[in-house]
């Protein structure tokens, strides 16, 4: 598990997911070298999704990834285990390549229940299952001890998503274990991937893929020089699509390059505010 992997937006038309350009994004993900697609993640607005329209963004990546060098790393999380399950096994049956799941938000679940949860989810699967940890959205945070007795004892647990920003924690578990740190904060992909870490999930890729891919890549060949710049260069880019709450200003800027043929966001998300909008597009005139 490794690599350049996206945080692919769900597109919207008329308050229906936009299935032709969502295909169509997802087939320029791949022709710019990223390595994975990551359907219904958060960037995906999958807590306003129903489970058919999520179930159907999963089909799309498969579909479209077929063939490619590219894979699919399905987003399959919920608050309910059995709900996560139920993602899961329908990514599974429909080829994707493994599973992402977000730690159980809102009921706020102590070590013991997170470590019941991602077992019970792992073990209702055979692909590989990889942690996502971003306690500033879920309330839940997965401490470093209880992932690394997930990958320990069950077997198709491989990874985990570090959206917490603590790059300590990036530095202990690649001290004490080997399993795979997936970085989920842009602005921080390069120190992640300097310290150990295995790829990036990232929000900017679904606007620079090929620049995101080559940051990933070359620290990967270990050319962290290169890397480095490449994510300095990205920088002012990646601070301005977190100005507003993940996916708000990437769908914006992403309409303002001509990649969406409809701005549409599912409430409660509305468009950015017309000062951030401003802003948007300031930062984006440097980079396209």
């Amino acid at each position: 598990m490794q690599g350049a992997m996206t945080a692919l937006i769900t597109p919207f038309k008329n308050n229906k997911v936009d299935e032709e350009t969502y295909a169509s994004l997802i087939k320029r993900q791949i022709e710019n070298g990223i390595d994975w697609v990551v359907p219904v993640g958060t960037t995906g607005e999958s807590a306003t999704l129903t489970h058919n329209e999520h179930k159907r963004c999963i089909e799309i990546a498969v579909e479209v990834c077929k063939g490619t060098n590219t894979k699919v790393l399905a987003g399959a999380g919920s608050n309910s285990t059995h709900e996560a399950i139920d993602l899961a096994k329908f990514a599974e049956e429909k080829g994707a390549d493994a599973i992402l799941s977000v730690s159980p938000y809102y009921n706020k679940p102590t070590q013991k229940g997170l470590y019941e949860h991602y077992k019970a989810l792992a073990e209702a699967v055979n692909i590989p299952v990889v942690l996502y940890n971003v306690p500033g959205r879920t309330c839940s945070n997965i401490e470093v001890s209880t992932a690394i007795k997930l990958f320990n004892e069950v077997e198709n647990i491989i990874a985990i998503k570090e959206a917490t920003g603590k790059i300590e924690n990036v530095v202990e578990f690649c001290a004490k274990s080997k399993i795979a740190v997936i970085s989920g904060d842009d602005a921080i992909n390069y120190p992640i991937l300097a310290s150990g870490g295995k790829g990036t999930i990232s929000v900017t890729a679904n606007l620079l893929p090929k620049k995101v891919a080559d940051l990933v890549h070359t620290a990967l060949n270990g050319d962290f020089q290169t890397s480095k710049k490449i994510n300095e260069e990205l920088f002012e880019l990646n601070k301005v699509l977190f100005i507003e709450s993940n996916p708000i200003p990437i769908k914006y800027a992403m309409y303002e390059a001509g990649l969406l043929p409809t701005l549409e966001y599912r409430l409660p998300l509305v468009e950015p505010s017309e000062e951030n909008k401003k802003k948007i597009k300031e930062v984006l005139e440097k980079y396209l």
